[in-house]
């Protein structure tokens, strides 16, 4: 590591540069996944962007929205006298996906190239920076700066971010690829979990007479986030070429599973394998990502008073009534959350055991089912049943997430996985669009015709149910890569080329010193982790009241 030091030249950033960032002899690789988890749990704010929509939609009228009559969007990117409507702020939420898709299918190639920690780096410049800039287009009622910098700049963070910790931790968990992997994009599930209570207490600390205080919230998380990214993006280290776990021995060619070689990154996409792939996910998240999006009002229009505890339509509820039932639907939607954000670790640490494979055969299946068959028959029907369906069902989605970068590994091993991973993505973004529009479109053709608010949804959830049966059929067809994209694996990765093969090394029990900093580091991650479960817990005890 020294000498890779002194061969960098000196206008270099030394510190980002790959051969830096291999780990020394005794390194103990249950180091890494805390790095990867700072990093996920500050994208992963992302999704709880529509914290900010509601007082931005009065930052000028403060206690109520300046409405402009006639104002379309194109007015609504420069306009400094008019309120934005909240339709014209969500548009930040879709940039936000799109652009992650296109980051990551663009620069994981890169990534492969320069390693994990000058990405990481550079995640944090664009998320941070990114949210700065949104938070001066706040400052001065710009919506086209919020769009710009916390859209654009900060997608292109969270692509790089999100893959960034992909290949790193399959390299130091080859016997745990599926829980390695688990346990990182966990933290981009938990990051609204987190993060939308702490901007919710940081905006009512800021706001005043004058102010709403999301400028100020975003740019204190930004600061916030900043810290947790960069000492995530300078903790991880790659392992040392020919470096094994102790004790495990790796596995001989097993039929799906690439374990003695691996496919380029410019071979893939030529693969039925990836576009098989690309299916897969682009379905299953199409599947879950709409009515996830629409979990609060389908409770509350399916089960109307019942909620409670009267006996009156959703349509005849009255100011009081709503109020009280949109507390049970944000505890609803916080208990989808919980289950999505644990769903990521089981169901890819269940295909650990189980295989890729059939790991994604028994969720697009089982999923199919709860769609197709029990969720049509819940209406009227037990809460809690169809709170247990949902709740089955977002996990499933979370697992999908998870499960991917594992499955990838496998068909196509791991040099270029993270590249690979960054392109299948994709498929993620294009389901932010069919997903939200499949259910979107549904749901208000059905209300413009006259349906009952309660027989609204079977007609939607049979549709997502054929989604994922022809995921499971993909699934199915999916084998292993033709030997014709076959490379060897003698040619080291470039993140640590510059260090001796050192087969066989394995870690020795670490010292006091070093059970202290593994102690310390998953603390520095799971204590926000436990203060956004206890605050989305408080949450579901309405619902379960």
């Amino acid at each position: 590591m020294t000498e890779a030091l002194g061969r960098a030249s000196p206008g270099d950033l030394k510190l980002l540069d790959a051969a830096c960032a291999v780990a020394p002899p005794g390194f103990n690789r249950w180091l890494v996944p805390p790095c990867a988890l700072a990093i996920h749990l500050c994208i992963g704010m992302a999704y709880g962007f529509s914290v900010f929509w509601l007082p931005l939609a009065r930052a000028i009228g403060i206690s109520d929205p300046v409405v402009c009559a006639g104002m379309t969007l194109a007015d609504a990117l420069t306009t400094t006298s008019c309120d934005w409507r909240v339709s014209d702020l969500v548009w930040t939420y879709s940039i936000f996906f799109v652009v992650l898709g296109a980051a990551a299918a663009l620069w994981g190639g890169w990534l492969e190239r320069v390693g994990p920690r000058r990405a990481g780096v550079v995640a944090a410049f664009c998320w941070c920076g990114g949210m700065s800039i949104g938070a001066y287009g706040v400052a001065i009622h710009q919506l086209w700066l919020i769009w710009l910098g916390t859209g654009l700049i900060g997608g292109i963070g969270l692509g790089i971010g999100y893959i960034s910790p992909v290949s790193t931790l399959i390299k130091w968990f080859p016997d745990r690829r599926g829980l390695a992997t688990g346990m990182a994009i966990m933290g981009f599930g938990g990051g609204a979990m987190v993060g939308s209570p702490l901007a919710d207490l940081l905006m009512r600390h800021f706001a005043d007479e004058t102010q709403v205080g999301v400028g100020q919230t975003m740019l204190s998380l930004a600061a916030i986030y900043f810290v947790f990214m960069m000492a995530g993006a300078f903790g991880y280290r790659v392992p040392r070429p020919g470096w094994t776990p102790a004790g495990w021995t790796p596995p001989g060619p097993r039929a799906g599973v690439g374990t003695d070689f691996d496919v380029h990154l410019r071979d893939a996409h030529r693969t039925p394998q990836f576009w098989l792939m690309w299916l897969v996910l682009l379905l299953n998240v199409s599947a879950s990502i709409g009515i996830i999006g629409v979990a609060s009002p389908m409770l509350q229009e399916i089960f109307g008073g019942r909620l409670i505890g009267a006996d009156v339509a959703f349509t005849a509820f009255d100011a009081e009534q709503k109020a009280a039932a949109a507390a049970v639907g944000a505890g609803f939607v916080g208990l989808i959350s919980l289950f999505n954000i644990g769903g990521r670790p089981l169901w890819s640490s269940a295909s650990d055991r189980l295989g890729r494979k059939r790991t994604f055969a028994i969720m697009t299946a089982f999923g199919a089912l709860l769609y197709g068959i029990v969720a049509p028959t819940l209406t009227g029907a037990s809460l809690g049943l169809f709170v247990l369906v949902f709740c089955a069902l977002a996990s499933m989605y979370g697992g999908g997430f998870a499960t991917v970068p594992a499955y990838l590994a496998d068909l196509f091993g791991t040099r270029y996985v993270g590249a690979i991973h960054g392109r299948l993505l994709s498929a993620w973004s294009l389901a932010g669009i069919v997903g939200p529009f499949i259910v979107s479109s549904m749901r208000d053709t059905a209300i413009a015709a006259g349906t009952a608010r309660d027989l609204v949804y079977p007609p939607i959830y049979q549709v997502l149910a054929g989604l994922l049966l022809v995921a499971f059929v993909a699934n199915l067809m999916i084998r292993p890569v033709d030997k014709r994209f076959h490379n060897s694996k003698e040619t080291p990765d470039p993140a640590s080329a510059s260090t001796a093969a050192v087969a066989g090394d394995t870690a020795p029990a670490p010292s006091g010193r070093r059970t202290t900093l593994i102690v310390v580091c998953w603390a520095a991650v799971l204590a926000p982790i436990a203060w956004g479960i206890i605050r989305t817990l408080e949450k579901v005890v309405v619902l379960l009241n």
